[in-house]
Formats: structure tokens, C-alpha cells, sequence
């Protein structure tokens, strides 16, 4: 039996807490909001995150992040991207020694444009980091539907103990070496999500969806060799994968955002209401950032990063993307 810690309460951190603790392990979730921490403890559901899922009476909940970590022997850090700093520096404060962690979160680090491991290993002081990814939306995990994922990490026995503690007949484990692939592949595809659903948004077609999402792909590819990534990597779970799912899937935050930004609603209007984080709206931004740092072009994400942020319309978007200079298909 492996101790773990979950710090992150959402939908996926809630999911992956529940399938540890039915595979018998000692599971521990904090939530930040104390009402719904009681609710999993008294009630064994997540109302607002994970409605309708019946959870083990084996998790344990707590708001108080001390007593979820401390005896932790695995750290999930499950926490939406733009919170990881705040969170998992307190959480690694409470811990007499780091132990293994896990980066389940789809995004990237917003101040220094760093990776979410780069960040957790910083944290830690260089304690071992794997990353947990690939075509994964959290209910249909939760109702154990056959799916497959990528355990990633530089530490070769790192990856394959963490295969081990997630592997389940329903939700298969491969090992992955390619850390900054698989992390990238994980964060750039809900920028490409979201452009995939203003795309259905708009009224367009299966085409116009196909070129789009394979393009995303190719940016996404050309952004992660530049930062050292394999290109193998993006056709695999972490990329291609991935990608194809919350690119398409209607269980997606990010494609359901975008295409209510393509019917002509504004961030702001899209957004209200929404417990959940659509993490494609920051990583957009990031994106862009990381494009001119690296000199390399992103058109999509530009395009996306301007309609979130610059008043720019779905159409006109479209309109300029289609008008580029014609390029070869393979370029940098």
C-alpha cells in the first residue's frame, strides 16, 4: 500500500483519487473548498466537480493541506496550472522530505514560462518529478472506460513505479522518457482546442476542422523540437492523442469555450458560471511568449491568443489564416 496525497480537488485530481484508493492504496484529497471536501467525506460525491460520480468511502478529503501531505509518500499535484506555484510550495513546505511527485496538470507555468515538472522540481529541490498525461477526460476514467495514458519522467524506475501505481484493466500505463514532449503535448493541444471549437462554432465543416487540428499539430511539434523535444513524442498519447480528444470531444472545457467564442460571445460571457478551468485560455498566451522567445511561428496560437485578448473575431481570424504567404507543408 502507497500513501498518497492528491492537492487538487477538480474533476481529474478527484478522478485520480478515487481510482488509487479503489486499487487499495492509502489515498488522501485536499480540496480547497472546506464545503467540498465535507461533501466527499460525508457524502463520498464531488457535487461540483465530479457530479454524478459515486466515490469510494476508501478516499479520504481534507481542506487543511498540512494533514493531507504530510505522510504522503506520492505527491499528486493536480492544481490548474496558474496556481501549481502557490499550491505545491506550500504543500512541499509541509513535508519533512519531498517525496516521489506527480505533475497531472495540463498547463504551463505562466511567470517564467517554464514547464510545470521544471517548476516542481525547483520546489522540491530536485526531488524525483514524473508526469502523468494523455487522452484522459476525467468521467469517462472515472467509469473505468478502456483509455491509455504516458507516465513520463527522466528517472527510467521513476516512470515505471508510477506505471505500476496507476495501471488499472481499464486505464493502461505506458513509461515515457520524453518529459518536455509529453508535458508540451499536454498543454499546447487545449490551445488547439479551443481553436478547434470556434471553428465548429463558426458553422464549418469537417474539412476546415481536419486541417486545423493537423496544423495545431504541426505547431505544437515545431515549438517542442525547439525546446528539445522528440518529435515522435506528438504522434503518440501526449500529442497526437490528446489532441484529437479535446480537440473533438464534446467533454472538452477548452472546445466547448471555443465554440461559444466562434457563435460571437466574449471571453467574459463564455466563461461565466464555469466552476472548471478551461487551461487552453492562459496556455494561449504562454504560447505566443514561448513562440517569439524561440523564433518560432505559431500561427494558430497567435490567432487564438488575439481573439482571448484583443477583441479580434473568430472569422477575421479565420480569414487571416487562410491569407499566409503559401508555405511548404514541412517547415520552421
Amino acid at each position: 500500500m502507497t500513501r498518497v496525497a492528491v492537492v487538487g480537488g477538480g474533476a481529474w485530481g478527484t478522478t485520480l483519487a478515487d481510482l488509487l484508493a479503489r486499487k487499495g492504496e492509502e489515498v488522501t484529497l485536499w480540496v480547497r473548498e472546506a464545503d467540498v471536501a465535507a461533501q466527499i467525506v460525508r457524502e463520498h460525491v464531488n457535487g461540483t466537480f465530479l457530479p454524478g460520480a459515486s466515490l469510494t468511502p476508501a478516499l479520504r478529503a481534507t481542506a487543511d493541506l498540512r494533514e493531507a501531505v504530510q505522510a504522503a509518500e506520492v505527491l499528486i499535484s493536480a492544481a490548474p496550472s496558474h496556481a501549481v506555484r502557490a499550491v505545491m510550495s506550500e504543500a512541499l513546505a509541509a513535508v519533512p522530505a519531498p517525496p516521489a511527485i506527480v505533475s497531472v496538470s495540463k498547463g504551463l507555468e505562466p511567470d517564467r514560462l517554464v514547464t510545470l515538472s521544471c517548476l516542481l522540481g525547483e520546489l522540491s529541490g530536485g526531488a524525483p518529478v514524473a508526469v502523468l498525461s494523455g487522452p484522459t477526460f476525467a468521467v469517462e476514467v472515472f467509469h473505468r472506460q478502456p483509455t491509455a495514458a504516458v507516465a513520463a519522467s527522466r528517472d527510467p524506475a521513476l516512470a515505471r513505479r508510477i506505471q505500476a501505481l496507476f495501471s488499472t484493466p481499464a486505464f493502461r500505463v505506458y513509461t515515457h522518457g520524453d518529459v518536455t514532449g509529453v508535458e508540451l503535448g499536454g498543454a499546447l493541444k487545449n490551445v488547439i482546442a479551443l481553436a478547434a471549437g470556434m471553428v465548429d462554432g463558426l458553422g464549418f465543416g469537417y474539412n476546415t476542422r481536419a486541417a486545423l487540428i493537423t496544423r495545431g499539430l504541426a505547431e505544437i511539434t515545431r515549438l517542442g523540437l525547439a525546446l528539445g523535444a522528440e518529435p515522435l513524442t506528438f504522434a503518440g498519447l501526449a500529442g497526437l492523442g490528446d489532441l484529437i480528444l479535446t480537440a473533438t470531444g464534446t467533454l472538452s472545457r477548452n472546445h466547448t469555450l471555443g465554440v461559444a467564442l466562434g457563435k460571437g460571445q466574449t471571453l467574459a460571457e463564455a466563461r461565466a458560471g464555469k466552476q472548471s478551468v478551461a487551461e487552453g485560455v492562459g496556455t494561449a498566451r504562454i504560447a505566443v511568449a514561448l513562440g517569439e522567445r524561440h523564433h518560432v511561428d505559431l500561427p494558430i496560437a497567435r490567432q487564438v491568443a488575439a481573439i482571448l485578448f484583443e477583441g479580434k473575431t473568430a472569422r477575421q481570424a479565420m480569414a487571416e489564416l487562410m491569407d499566409r504567404e503559401p508555405k511548404p507543408e514541412q517547415w520552421r
